[in-house]
């Protein structure tokens, strides 16, 4: 979800409404969906390419819960993010899954909500170096994570071989998925690029695999959550620092990088950086 317009806030009821294009049909709620949630108001709070929407439901008590539909074929899904909520919920605070439907149409997941403001809230934002600095301690906390525990694999054999999928069943657009820096390859030679320049050593963690401040969750200093998860796995460090230092320059403006390298504990690595993009580009 590379832009600010794309964020997904799954935990923060605070968050200003923001204007989406109205979702088609395909992405009504689900009857079940419905039938349990009489008389709660709905609120679309992100939609993605088409393919992928979320919703706020908000019960008379104003309690909320969040409803997250993504198509068949599209990666990652459902069928990806949820046993990875489910495995991170035993080490990582992330929202409670209540209801999961792989079978409809659109596979759909209803979620409680984690109470708190994501990376992208004015009030965070107002203060952006001390917001930095909270997202650096926010993913070293997630790299604590047990490798030798984790079942879900992206490292670079993984991530290759998915990328010659994506490349042969035509889901790789660069005009439309790419970042600008990006754009002026065509698919098959970022593919190219990612199996000839292939780091030659892996640092292993486990990723989070889409880092990016909306994610993150907050209130006040403290950290309260992660959220879109599909990408979760064991892969390089850099995989996650290439990505959550470009959603800085996304989110917050150029200037951060450094900063938020030197409080997680590295120093930049351009080499490492870039190829991490461009893969990020590439696989989702």
């Amino acid at each position: 979800m590379p832009a600010e317009e794309n964020r997904e806030i799954w935990g923060n009821p605070d968050q200003q409404p923001m204007q989406f294009q109205e979702p088609n049909e395909a992405f009504a709620i689900p009857k079940k969906v419905l039938q349990e949630h009489q008389g709660w108001e709905t609120q679309v709070v992100w939609y993605y390419f088409n393919h992928a929407l979320t919703r706020k439901l908000t019960s008379k008590n104003q309690s909320n819960r969040f409803l997250k539909m993504v198509k068949k074929g599209t990666y990652p899904g459902i069928e990806h993010e949820a046993p990875r909520m489910r495995w991170a919920a035993d080490f990582l605070p992330v929202p409670p899954i209540l209801e999961v439907n792989l079978s409809e149409h659109i596979p759909w997941m209803l979620t409680e909500e984690i109470r708190g403001k994501d990376g992208n809230h004015p009030n965070l934002k107002a203060d952006p170096i001390r917001l930095v600095k909270m997202l650096a301690d926010a993913l070293s906390r997630f790299h604590q994570v047990p490798v030798d525990n984790c079942p879900f694999n992206f490292r670079l054999e993984t991530a290759l071989r998915h990328s010659k999928l994506r490349l042969k069943a035509g889901l790789i657009e660069p005009k439309v998925h790419f970042h600008p820096e990006f754009q002026h390859l065509s698919a098959e030679k970022a593919v190219e690029i990612l199996h000839n320049e292939r780091p030659s050593h892996e640092e292993l963690v486990v990723c989070h695999g889409d880092f990016c401040v909306p994610n993150i969750l907050f209130n006040g200093g403290a950290l309260k959550g992660f959220v879109d998860l599909g990408e979760l796995g064991v892969a390089d460090v850099w995989w996650d620092l290439a990505v959550a230092t470009w959603s800085l320059e996304w989110n917050l403006g150029t200037g951060y990088e450094d900063l938020f390298l030197k409080e997680y504990g590295r120093r930049a690595d351009s080499e490492k950086i870039q190829y991490y993009r461009l893969l990020y580009d590439v696989v989702s």
